[in-house]
């Protein structure tokens, strides 16, 4: 049996079945996370927020989905919604002055930078196709991908093919 399947089948003690869900997934919340934002502090509203809704909804979490794709689902529409708030916010913002504050950048050593610029390609896609690249190079099948963000198989496919596409120029370049 496995891990999903137990966490499915504790139903008990609900407090203990969803830190165990999010402690298990937490690399699946801080990837998507981690891919709609790039400020570690609105990284870290998020996360709470993705977290929140997950204990939230978990009582009426139908235990017929893989736990993954439900997580997914929850935390590309939490992002996306917050994406699109911070764009939003970001037309009334006003700039300040470099030297007025000083935030020291967290330094990447052995970062390789092939996945730096992968990284950089991603941020460029758009909510859709960020969360389908996401999802497809998490190893998620195209039937998973499909269910959780509500398209097609088919359109799935499609949808990574040209993605692929995307990328190979975008590495030529």
């Amino acid at each position: 049996m496995d891990k999903e399947a137990k966490i499915a089948m504790k139903g008990s003690s609900t407090e203990i079945d969803i830190s165990d869900i999010i402690e298990q997934n937490k690399n699946l919340i801080y990837k998507v996370v981690n891919s709609y934002c790039s400020d570690i502090n609105e990284q870290e509203d998020l996360i709470q927020d993705i977290i929140f809704q997950v204990i939230k909804s978990y009582k009426t979490f139908d235990h017929n989905v893989k736990v993954t794709t439900w997580l997914y689902r929850v935390a590309f529409n939490l992002s996306i919604s917050y994406y699109r708030k911070l764009k939003t916010r970001q037309k009334h913002l006003v700039a300040m002055p470099s030297k007025m504050v000083s935030i020291q950048e967290e330094q990447t050593n052995n970062t390789d930078e092939k996945i730096k610029q992968l990284r950089q390609f991603i941020q460029e896609f758009d909510p859709l196709n960020k969360a389908i690249v996401i999802m497809y190079l998490d190893g998620n099948s195209h039937k998973e991908i499909s269910e959780t963000l509500g398209i097609s198989i088919s359109n799935v496919g499609t949808k990574i093919s040209r993605i692929k596409n995307q990328l190979k120029k975008k590495f030529k370049q």
